[in-house]
């Protein structure tokens, strides 16, 4: 089971404990492209939320991804939003901004390449052209970032790619228009594309320099392995950075629909959407009102 299955999982697992009926709460939820992580996520975050409480209605819409969610939330356009670590860590910075309501999952960032391409390492990229993500992605951005630390430049020492959907990523490497694609999770839409493709494919991570760089105490990044057997054909574990992306939440989102959010959440310990695994993560000042009222709660009543 991959690491995205297991938190679709996890989030079936509340599905089947609906809660009491209560008065009706209707939360806005941006996503992002289609064809990529975050729709599916909030899909099924929105799904098994209105399982556990049939009330609770999540209404996902599409946006550009992180960036744009960013300005969503902070404009009120939006209640929830979902966000990569590299948009989520410097808004943090803000006072009186958003907010997290709950962590997603970590998301280790990869390159793949055809199972038969010549490329085998970042340093191979070099004058490549390498589809990096859409315009307004946290992936995107965590692409250039590993590129600089493993010594390219990412706009001059490859030829990169932004597109319009995260979804056509994969449909250029096929068609011989990208040499490679940059993405994120192991359950990633487009890395399962490729995988599935004739011939098969091939992941790697940055440099171990690379790695090492960006993997600093504090940082937003964090070293993460990808374990043997997670795609078809993988013999060995790769090393890799990502971070952890979240659901933040609008300035002012409080009150009764995001504790019957939290609460929802937390019915399940072991779910990596579960509010306790934000402690030591993000800021304390930065947890939402309702996550913190939700662990001093269960603080205060343990023996």
């Amino acid at each position: 089971m991959t690491r995205r299955t297991a938190i679709l999982a996890a989030l079936g697992l509340l599905a089947a404990r609906p809660a009491q009926a209560a008065d009706a709460v209707h939360v806005v939820l941006a996503t992002a492209t289609p064809g990529g992580g975050f729709p599916a996520f909030g899909a099924a975050f929105a799904a098994a939320i209105r399982q556990a409480d049939p009330d609770v209605t999540i209404e996902t819409r599409a946006s550009a991804g992180s960036a744009e969610n960013l300005g969503l939330l902070r404009s009120g356009s939006v209640d929830l939003g979902l966000v990569q670590g590299e948009y989520a860590y410097p808004a943090f910075a803000d006072p009186g901004g958003v907010t997290v309501l709950a962590p997603m999952y970590p998301t280790p960032g990869l390159f793949v390449v055809p199972a038969g391409s010549p490329i085998r390492s970042v340093a191979d990229l070099r004058g490549r052209a390498v589809a990096l993500g859409t315009h307004q992605s946290g992936l995107t951005v965590m692409g250039r970032t590993v590129l600089a630390a493993s010594g390219l430049d990412p706009e001059r020492d490859i030829r990169p790619i932004l597109l319009d959907r995260a979804g056509d990523g994969p449909t250029l490497v096929r068609e011989g228009r990208a040499d490679a694609l940059w993405g994120g999770g192991l359950d990633w839409p487009g890395f399962a594309a490729l995988a599935r493709a004739p011939g098969g494919a091939r992941f790697f991570g940055p440099s171990e320099t690379g790695i090492a760089r960006l993997a600093q105490p504090g940082a937003a990044m964090k070293r993460l392995t990808v374990p043997t057997g997670s795609f078809p054909g993988q013999a060995d574990p790769i090393e890799t950075v990502g971070s952890w992306s979240f659901v933040l939440a609008r300035p002012g989102f409080d009150g009764h629909p995001a504790d019957r959010i939290v609460r929802a959440l937390a019915r399940d310990a072991a779910a990596p959407t579960h509010p306790r695994n934000l402690i030591g993560l993000v800021p304390p000042e930065r947890i939402n009102a309702a996550t913190v009222r939700y662990l001093r709660a269960t603080d205060a009543s343990r023996p």
